[in-house]
């Protein structure tokens, strides 16, 4: 993607009309709509060779398109509807969060993790959270709305042309912000084929990841898509009584009928799944934690990510100690099972979801060491 020095502010809509995004429409709605101005369909992989390729903020800039055409464009639609509100670096430089505001004031995360070997956006597919956690900031503060499909790429554009703008590329996307992706799973599906469609940013499949903290009917609804897309499930705890009170949508879908559904979209895509685990001292880093796990999972196509707690004020919980984490570790992989612990990023900028927006919003403590930036207006 081409970058630019910085992103522009968005577009304004005029007063009164509330303009829709062009980023919500797919190549072949796109097409349909210029055919019925009149223009040629090809005019649509021109826009969005500028949107996804070039990395266009304006329609002024397509400079290939007649200049008429250029003038209905952003007269009808909003090229960009993020405005940021806030971005935060963390001290090692390696993990950079924006906080958005959307035009009906609604505000949402993206992170920007770097890696030696990659860059990965981590992206909201909703403002908020209805599934409840109590140790995740997006979960503390309820669901605010759906996000669609645009809002959700618009993010990874922002990524994209931000890495652009400094020689950079990026590499990796992964659905695990704010919100549940199933719970919203048509703006959801509909955002995965704008990612990996040949004519937009065209990301490789294997490179996306999508998170759910068990929503079976989304589950099997994921399986029957036929892509290469990569499926993690937020498990955190195996047995019932505990995962009823840590992720509350247990009480519906519980781990029989989870781990059923997990196995089925296994046998179905023969991917492998990600199961991940967040470390909280005393609660779900115990051996008899790490024995029950292994009793659901022994011989599944699957993997599991230990991912030390980033702590919230709403949650007593703490991060579990190295010592722990370790020892978890080992029963896991002596039952043969792969396990990977996930290196902390972002500790210190609120890079949990959710985070930011609470701190912004003077809902949590600021945190000591990094200081926030606020983006001008």
């Amino acid at each position: 993607m081409g970058g630019q020095a910085s992103a522009p502010l968005p577009q304004r809509p005029r007063a009164g009309i509330e303009m829709r995004g062009l980023l919500d429409l797919s190549l072949e709605e796109l097409a349909e709509i210029l055919t019925s101005w009149g223009e040629p369909p090809y005019r649509a992989r021109q826009i969005w060779s500028w949107v996804y390729r070039r990395g266009a903020t304006t329609f002024e800039t397509m400079t290939d398109l007649p200049k008429a055409l250029r003038a209905r464009l952003a007269e009808t639609f909003a090229l960009q509807t993020l405005r940021p509100l806030a971005e935060r670096v963390s001290q090692d430089g390696w993990t950079r969060k924006w906080l958005f505001a959307l035009p009906d004031g609604t505000e949402v995360e993206a992170v920007l993790m770097e890696y030696t070997d990659r860059r990965t956006a981590c992206v909201s597919t909703q403002a908020g959270c209805a599934m409840g956690c109590p140790f995740c900031a997006t979960g503390q503060m309820g669901l605010l709305r759906n996000l669609t499909a645009g809002e959700i790429v618009e993010q990874v554009l922002w990524v994209a042309r931000w890495l652009a703008a400094h020689g950079e590329r990026l590499t990796h996307v992964v659905f695990m912000g704010m919100g549940e992706p199933f719970a919203n799973y048509a703006s959801t599906a509909k955002a995965l084929r704008l990612l990996i469609h040949p004519d937009g940013l065209h990301l490789g499949q294997r490179r996306i990841t999508v998170s759910t903290v068990g929503i079976v009917p989304g589950i099997r609804r994921f399986a029957r898509e036929g892509w290469q897309i990569n499926l993690a499930i937020s498990l955190h705890v195996a047995t019932d009584e505990l995962r009823n009170r840590l992720v509350p949508i247990n009480r519906v879908y519980p781990l029989r009928v989870l781990m059923e559904a997990v196995r089925d979209y296994i046998e179905r895509t023969h991917r492998r799944v990600t199961f991940e685990w967040v470390m909280i001292r005393g609660v779900n880093d115990t051996p008899e934690q790490a024995e029950a796990l292994v009793g659901w999972i022994r011989g599944m196509l699957a993997h599991v990510n230990l991912i030390p707690l980033n702590p919230t004020p709403g949650f007593p919980g703490e991060a579990s100690p190295p010592e722990r984490v370790e020892a978890f570790r080992r029963i896991l992989e002596k039952a043969g099972i792969p396990c990977t612990v996930r290196v902390r990023r972002g500790i210190d900028v609120a890079a949990g979801c959710g985070q930011l927006r609470a701190e912004v919003t003077g809902r949590r403590p600021r945190i000591a060491g990094a200081p926030l930036q606020e983006v001008p207006a």
